[in-house]
């Protein structure tokens, strides 16, 4: 346990050095400070004002959630981006020699690596969501602390995706697959599956279709589910609702580090 948290605080300080942290950090000072800018718009704050305490506290809810989407979408693609290029660094002669060296399984490096990377991220994604909330809060004195929990749904998805850029990035030593793979299931895969399912589905008459459209569903990740209705969720206070999509998600994760352990412990450095 000792050396996987190494390995993270060395993942850690390895993003600091190559700036990778400090150009996400500013990435997400311009984002706070352009929603700061909206939100100062003399009109737009009119509009979202006006009337009743209860019309105007489901107006800030709306509000809120007029900008979780593009912000989380931001995040999820900034996140891939900066990250996906860890496991090939890791990996260039003399690094990974390096590394093999010391007293640490490769099940411990790999394990470390990756949460050394969902580590990188869940401080900038919580950076951004909150510069994002206190801005709302004190522009409107309500502080719906709901938005905060948005932070983890957003660096689950991410750690989700990230196991798809480690797998890839042991097994082929690039950081390209993996990153033209992830975006792929969470901006194409998950979102036509969701509605394949539940917005198709109906119109599907074929009993076999629909087997083959739900084995596929539960097979991928629901990365289209996490960032939409249980982001959407806990941001209003409504709590989770359903747990199918964290779970079978979650397998997924475990399942896909499991195999890059197995291929980075069988690999010849």
């Amino acid at each position: 346990m000792k050396n996987m948290l190494t390995i993270t605080w060395y993942s850690l300080r390895e993003a600091m050095a190559r700036k990778v942290f400090i150009s996400f950090f500013i990435i997400s000072l311009l984002t706070i400070i352009l929603v700061a800018l909206i939100l100062n718009m003399a009109g737009f704050v009119k509009v979202f004002t006006s009337g009743t305490q209860n019309n105007f506290t489901e107006a800030f809810t709306t509000m809120e959630m007029m900008f979780i989407s593009p912000i989380t979408l931001i995040g999820i693609l900034m996140s891939i981006f900066s990250s996906a290029s860890f496991i090939p660094i890791m990996l260039e002669k003399g690094n990974i020699d390096l590394l093999l060296s010391k007293p640490i399984s490769r099940e411990q490096l790999l394990v470390g690596k990756y949460l050394g990377g969902v580590l990188v991220v869940f401080i900038n994604i919580a950076l951004l969501i909150i510069g994002v909330w206190l801005t709302f809060s004190i522009k409107f004195s309500v502080w719906n602390f709901g938005f905060l929990l948005t932070i983890f749904t957003i660096t689950f998805t991410f750690s989700i995706l990230y196991s798809i850029i480690v797998l890839l990035g042991i097994a082929t030593k690039s950081s390209a697959p993996g990153m033209m793979i992830a975006y792929l299931i969470f901006l194409i895969v998950s979102p036509v599956l969701y509605s394949a399912k539940y917005k198709l589905g109906v119109f599907i008459q074929s009993s076999l279709i629909k087997g083959i459209v739900d084995f596929v569903y539960y097979l991928f990740p629901k990365t289209s589910e996490l960032m939409g209705k249980t982001t959407y969720d806990l941001a209003t206070g409504s709590g989770i609702t359903n747990y199918q999509p964290i779970l079978t998600s979650f397998g997924f994760l475990i399942l896909t580090l499991g195999i890059a352990v197995v291929i980075f412990r069988k690999k010849d450095f």
